[in-house]
Order: C-alpha cells, then sequence, then structure tokens
C-alpha cells in the first residue's frame, strides 16, 4: 500500500444501469470492481517486472475487472497482456525509466503538478492541495514510498481508498457517508487526476514505441475518462439517504 490509514482494509463504472430503482448488492459489487480497477492500474506503474504481470496474474484480474466495468479500457488490457511477452524484464524497465524515471530528462513525467501548475515543476501548489486532500481523508503516504505525493500510482489508490470507504458505508445502509466519498471521488478526478492523466497518457505514447506502455497510456485513459458514476445513481442515492435503497 502506498496510503497509510488506521482503519483502511483490502476490500474492488459507469456500467450501472440508469434506473429509478437501484439493487444495493449489485452497486457494491460493481463499485468494488471498479476500485479494484484503480488498484490494478496504480500497480502498473510500479518498477516492472513479468513475475508480477503474468504470473502473478495482475493483468489477467485486471482484464477481468475491466470488461465488467469499463469495456473501452478492457479492449487495451489485451493488448498489454499480447505486448508484454515480447519484451524481457530488462526491457520493460529500460523504456519504464526513460519514462517514468530519468536519470535523464524524463519523456513522460509522472507527477500532476508537471501538467496542473504554471512552472511546470513537481512540488508545485498543486502537490501541497493533492497532500492536503490525502490529510482531510486521513490518509499519509507511507514512508517506504519514496516518490512525490502526486505520483500517478498514488492518486490512482487514493480513488481507490475513496471507492472502498464508499462501498463499506453502502454496506452499512449509511448514505450520507457513501454520498460524500462519492462527492471527494469526483472532486478529486476534476481538480487533478483527471485534469492531467490525458496529458500525461499523451506524453507517453510520444515518448515510446514500446507497446505494453502505449496500450497502458490508452487504457489508462480511456478508464478514467469512462469510470465515473452517472449522475442518476448519485440523484438517487441523494434521494435515500434516509431510506433503505430497493
Amino acid at each position: 500500500m502506498i496510503l497509510n490509514s488506521a482503519k483502511l482494509q483490502y476490500s474492488g463504472t459507469p456500467i450501472f444501469r440508469q434506473e429509478v430503482k437501484v439493487d444495493i448488492e449489485e452497486l457494491v459489487i460493481n463499485e468494488r470492481i471498479r476500485g479494484d480497477c484503480y488498484k490494478l492500474l496504480s500497480a502498473c506503474f510500479y518498477y516492472p517486472g513479468k513475475e508480477v504481470f503474468i504470473q502473478e496474474g495482475l493483468l489477467k484480474n485486471l482484464t477481468e475487472a475491466l470488461k465488467r466495468v469499463c469495456p473501452h479500457a478492457a479492449v487495451f488490457l489485451e493488448k498489454m497482456e499480447e505486448a508484454i511477452s515480447h519484451y524481457s524484464d530488462e526491457e520493460l524497465l529500460v523504456d519504464y525509466s526513460k519514462l517514468f524515471v530519468g536519470p535523464y530528462e524524463l519523456k513522460a513525467p509522472p507527477y500532476g503538478s508537471v501538467y496542473l501548475d504554471k512552472e511546470k515543476k513537481v512540488m508545485g501548489d498543486s502537490t501541497m492541495e493533492v497532500i492536503e486532500t490525502y490529510s482531510e481523508a486521513g490518509l499519509s503516504i507511507n514512508d517506504d514510498f519514496k516518490e512525490l505525493p502526486d505520483h500517478i500510482a498514488v492518486e490512482l489508490e487514493f480513488m481507490y481508498y475513496l471507492i472502498f470507504k464508499e462501498t463499506e458505508a453502502l454496506e452499512k445502509s449509511e448514505m450520507d457517508a457513501a454520498l460524500h466519498f462519492i462527492g471527494m471521488q469526483r472532486a478529486f478526478l476534476d481538480r487533478f487526476l483527471g485534469r492531467w492523466v490525458g496529458q500525461f497518457c499523451e506524453k507517453i505514447k510520444e515518448g515510446t514505441d514500446n507497446n505494453f506502455y502505449l496500450a497502458l497510456a490508452d487504457c489508462v485513459s480511456a478508464f478514467i475518462m469512462n469510470s465515473a458514476i452517472p449522475n442518476g445513481i448519485y440523484k438517487h442515492l441523494n434521494e435515500k439517504t434516509q431510506g433503505v435503497l430497493d
């Protein structure tokens, strides 16, 4: 885990039906899967290793999850599965470093402030705002994680955490709390991740000819742009904060 929380435990799109009645159990299942997608996509931006991607089933699990909640992104995940067989761990690491690590100029800086702040540098004003957002949610960065707070992996994991807290509240019929965490998801996408992820993915595509990372860029972009909760669900939950969903 990148983010620390004393109460966080592991639990997992826009494919919810636009109906007046909402099946709470189906909603929770779909939301858990949507959360799992964020968590697994976050892991794709750690140092690469085919053992994790293939033998430990990361890509397979992510493919199955995306097929259910975001088919637009699942198409690109299948391309990632196909592409990774053509690269060694060393080749993946070389391209990963060129894109995201250095030591020279990064082809695709994985930090939100580079895209959101006028100075186009790390640890800008938006980074401070992200840190404050984590703090408001009761989280801090794990000491073992040596990257910056607005790294793509951290922001994706934060979305997972917010969805986890939403589903936890839904299971307890705590609709006010569920709406709170849904609102936090929307705000975080609107203020931070959703504003810069498109530019970041374009930088990846401009900076490499590695088919694995090209497909990852398309997958992340498609998922973020198509994974929000539909307004109809949000409105219905808001109307039912004092009742039980059928």
